[in-house]
């Protein structure tokens, strides 16, 4: 373009004044757009520090939500475990207070009975004491009934050479009483003492319909206080020896929790679906679910 201009600039003074303004101009856009390059690459380089200067941030940002994230976890993993003797404390406290509750709705119910049958009781012992206290008939005007003598002449003096009767041995405790106490124990964590009267329960009364109930308590003892092969006796009692126990259901799920904590992971996963297919929708059905999910063990198709 430049040679042209020339060449025409040979031919005319005029066309040579017009190439050299076009030249001019088109210099001057030249540098303008190599201006705007520049500015364009400054502006780049200054956005990509800013950039590089905020993931820098983020990624550190990141790094320590992760930390913080990872403390959290380990502080709910601490808590969970310190957690699991008094979680287990505590649902034997709730089993205990409900049947409490069950067995004070059942006395109530029996206590009108026995208030009515009392009163006809006192009526009749009143009846008797006041024909007692009436004096007997004497045929004999001047004779007296002497002071060892009773109303009708028979003497309260027991023959010569007889000998008393040995005292006989106190009757044994109320089994209701004994079975509240021992709950009452249990609830408060006296558990030897619980334990002791469970047994004194399961000697007097095993025929009783809470005979079961206190099987299943000694295992809960045994359970809390970490004796895991007597505990898993009793669980393993009330299952084979009390099939009709409303207690079945749970002495089934916490064999299967005592098998695990003793290391026996089949045994147990075994007991747990066995809960959730024999006892679906109760409180151990969710509880064995509950604990299957734990253990990342689905539930046995059986299973609802």
């Amino acid at each position: 373009m430049l040679a042209g201009a020339i060449g025409g600039g040979l031919l005319s003074p005029t066309s040579v004044s017009a190439a050299a303004k076009e030249i001019i101009e088109l210099l001057d856009r030249t540098a303008n757009i190599q201006q705007a390059q520049k500015d364009t690459t400054t502006a780049i380089t200054t956005n990509f520090a800013v950039m590089k200067t905020l993931i820098e941030q983020q990624a550190d940002s990141s790094n320590k939500l992760s930390m913080a994230l990872a403390g959290v976890q380990k502080s709910v993993q601490d808590m969970q475990a310190n957690a699991g003797t008094r979680l287990d404390s505590t649902a034997t406290q709730v089993s205990g207070i409900t049947d409490n509750l069950s067995d004070m709705q059942q006395r109530l119910s029996k206590q009108s009975a026995q208030l009515a049958d009392l009163q006809s009781s006192i009526q009749s012992l009143d009846a008797k004491v006041s024909a007692l206290a009436q004096p007997a008939p004497s045929t004999n005007p001047n004779s007296g009934a002497g002071p060892g003598t009773v109303p009708g002449g028979t003497s309260a003096t027991p023959p010569a050479g007889s000998t008393a009767a040995p005292p006989s041995a106190p009757p044994p405790p109320s089994a209701q009483n004994l079975y509240d106490s021992a709950l009452h124990d249990i609830l408060t964590k006296k558990y030897d003492l619980a334990q002791s009267e469970f047994q004194d329960y399961l000697k007097f009364f095993p025929k009783t319909d809470y005979a079961s109930n206190a099987v299943f308590y000694l295992g809960e003892i045994a359970f809390v206080q970490q004796r895991y092969p007597e505990a898993l006796d009793h669980y393993s009692d009330v299952i084979a020896n009390f099939p009709a126990s409303f207690k079945l259901g749970a002495a089934r799920y916490k064999r299967g929790v005592t098998y695990i904590a003793m290391g026996d992971k089949p045994k147990g996963i075994a007991d747990l679906r066995a809960v959730t297919r024999l006892f679906p929708k109760t409180d151990e059905d969710q509880a064995a679910r509950t604990k299957l999910r734990e253990l990342g063990v689905p539930v046995a198709a059986g299973g609802r």
